[in-house]
């Protein structure tokens, strides 16, 4: 499959947000109707640039993986199809969830990193949802539970928390900055 694009973002080696924030900027250079190619090895980047996409009205094309490289095709939106990029407005900061968590509260914290990112080190009692396998993971959540939404930065973990609320789900935080700056207790899977 040949895929024409007019621009090409090297992404490669760069992880969690900086993907999603390099073709925010390449993106504007592009004329309505234009295709970028953005090239990572984050595995995490596309469900990252797929919920980006849709958040904001750019037309998801598809991924093409070639060796450890995938290459990720984004339509750019006309001004009539493209939205302002949105915001989950329930945050909780880092410290808060952090003095939660040991004070033993009772609250449910959903992980939508990458499983590898997760296994390396998560929060004791977090449940990994990868933001690309929310969707099918919806109906075995409690929309009136206290979710607490985290992945590295917390970009992945507002596009989360924003389908969550859409869905019906009442009390949604993304909790910022992420897993990158936590200081808390955590866990290692371990084989």
């Amino acid at each position: 499959m040949t895929i024409q694009a007019n621009e090409t973002l090297d992404a490669t080696g760069l992880s969690c947000p900086m993907p999603i924030v390099k073709t925010k900027k390449a993106i504007t250079n592009l004329s309505p109707g234009q295709v970028i190619e953005v090239q990572a090895t984050d595995k995490g980047s596309t469900a990252d640039i797929k919920a980006w996409a849709e958040n904001t009205g750019h037309h998801y094309l598809g991924t093409t993986e070639k060796g450890d490289v995938l290459k990720h095709y984004i339509r750019k939106a006309s001004e009539s199809e493209s939205s302002e990029e949105t915001k989950h407005e329930d945050v909780v900061d880092l410290e808060d969830l952090r003095q939660k968590v040991e004070g033993d509260e009772k609250i449910s914290i959903i992980d939508v990193r990458e499983p590898a990112e997760y296994a390396f080190g998560h929060i004791p009692g977090a449940k990994n949802i990868p933001l690309d396998q929310l969707e099918e993971h919806v109906d075995e959540m409690d929309s009136e539970e206290d979710l607490h939404i985290i992945c590295r930065t917390g970009n992945r973990s507002d596009l989360a928390a924003q389908k969550l609320a859409e869905k019906g789900f009442k009390s949604v935080k993304n909790v910022v900055p992420g897993m990158s700056s936590w200081e808390g207790p955590t866990e290692k899977n371990e084989d």
